[in-house]
């Protein structure tokens, strides 16, 4: 049975996670923290943790989970470009899973996004548009974001250039819409997530997919195999 502990327990995504993990058979949640707790007491607890919190948090946990020699799982956004090469680095020493959306439908989209870009010349203007609830912070989303660094891979182009409508409005789990269009057609690919239960299970499986692993730095497509 695979150990874990859960940083941001008290979240949205942190309850989730403990509601699914308690119906998991090969899954014992041996520790459950927040912000202000004694995170190296908690994180020794286990054999893999899984954090949705806040950036500078998280950079901590890294740092204490690689000290420890635990993997991690990272679900926060936000992370800066120095904060996300500091993960890498680390991954060197230990395993870590980092993606910013856990659910199988978006990576599923990524999957599609990127293969439509690179299917698609840049005669297709792409626009992106993402709702979320009130209370996310980040603007744009990081799984916009992501799907954006995809397209400007295959398009060779920057990211920056590619606009990306934010909206937040009530309690919208979260919608992402990609649209490819020409003169002739538009061509739109779309996810809405109907709860956060999508999210949860994806980080289940990925804690699953880290057991067993000495480092290294995975993605979601690897965790799924696509």
């Amino acid at each position: 049975m695979i150990k874990i502990a859960i940083a941001g327990s008290h979240g949205k995504m942190g309850k989730r996670i403990i509601a699914l993990a308690e119906k998991d058979k090969a899954i014992t949640v041996v520790s459950e923290f927040d912000v202000g707790t004694d995170a190296e007491r908690e994180i020794a607890k286990c054999d893999i943790l899984i954090d949705f919190t806040a950036p500078q948090a998280t950079v901590e946990h890294v740092k204490t989970a690689e000290h420890l020699k635990k993997g991690i799982v990272i679900g926060t956004t936000g992370l800066s470009k120095e904060e996300n090469e500091a993960i890498q680095r680390t991954s060197k020493n230990i395993p870590i899973v980092i993606s910013p959306n856990m659910s199988v439908g978006v990576n599923l989209l990524f999957k599609l996004c990127q293969d439509t870009a690179r299917t698609l010349s840049k005669d297709y203007k792409v626009s992106m548009r993402e709702v979320h609830h009130i209370y996310k912070k980040d603007s744009p989303s990081g799984t916009a974001k992501r799907l954006a660094d995809l397209v400007a891979l295959e398009h060779k182009i920057p990211a920056a250039e590619i606009p990306i409508e934010s909206i937040r409005e009530g309690e919208v789990v979260g919608d992402h819409k990609v649209m490819f269009e020409s003169d002739e057609e538009v061509i739109e690919l779309f996810h809405s997530a109907k709860s956060r239960d999508t999210f949860a299970a994806g980080a289940l499986k990925a804690a699953k997919f880290l057991a067993g692993k000495k480092s290294g730095l995975f993605s979601m497509r690897d965790v799924l195999g696509i």
